[in-house]
């Protein structure tokens, strides 16, 4: 549908999709698919790296799907140049696969394309995943665009913790400046992850009240996936 139009001039692109590869059987393969999508219509429509701007999907009951494995792998889109992602867990319904609250969502587009699109300064990312560390007893988690980082006043709640074997066991987890220290139950502290359940849990957020991103720590999953 979309290739009848890729003679055409374009200045970007707003997506907001992926509810349809959230399946147990789809959902490991999402990574490549959207950066393939991405790399494609860029391709065609020949007009160099238009910026790439999504939506992370949201918080949503769906026992037999996989949506904390899609979000993930949106967020590691951001590899690509000249993408950003929007992070709308912490304005999802869990009873609504299309949220009421568009305007929260299309607030952060706004700074996204503002920043994207058309070079201004303005904060417009996430906490996001950078790297973890050992720390006695579990793992201390540290991110990107996390100044300020707050639970506003809540429970930091929606992290988990595994060892080797990959079960992840629900972690106790603290602020730390701009990292998050996790400890749990678990012999070997090896994996950790945040809101990585349909309905997520909690919401962390930095100095310009944008939610931290759905992550893992892993680097393969189910023994079959590779991510940078």
């Amino acid at each position: 549908m979309v290739a009848p139009f890729t003679g055409y001039g374009i200045k970007g692109v707003i997506w907001y999709q992926g509810e349809t590869n959230s399946n147990v059987a789809r959902a490991p393969y999402y990574a490549d698919l959207f950066r393939g999508l991405i790399t494609d219509w860029r391709h065609n429509f020949a007009q160099g790296a238009f910026p790439f701007l999504f939506a992370q999907i949201s918080s949503f009951n769906s026992p037999e799907e996989e949506w904390g494995l899609v979000r993930d792998a949106q967020r590691r889109a951001l590899v690509l140049t000249d993408t950003a992602m929007v992070v709308t867990t912490d304005v999802g319904d869990p009873g609504n696969v299309h949220p009421g609250d568009k305007q929260t969502v299309a607030a952060r587009l706004a700074l996204a394309a503002r920043s994207v699109a058309y070079g201004e300064r303005v904060a417009y990312q996430s906490p996001l995943f950078r790297q973890v560390s050992g720390e006695p007893g579990g793992k201390r988690i540290w991110f990107d665009h996390a100044e300020g980082l707050t639970s506003r006043g809540a429970a930091v709640v929606g992290f988990e913790i595994a060892g080797p074997d990959r079960r992840f066991v629900t972690a106790t987890a603290r602020i730390d400046g701009e990292s998050v220290v996790v400890t749990g139950a678990v012999s070997k502290p090896s994996y950790v992850r945040y809101n990585w359940s349909n309905v997520v849990p909690g919401s962390l957020y930095n100095a310009a009240g944008l939610p931290m991103s759905t992550f893992t720590s892993e680097e393969r999953i189910r023994g079959h996936l590779t991510y940078p």
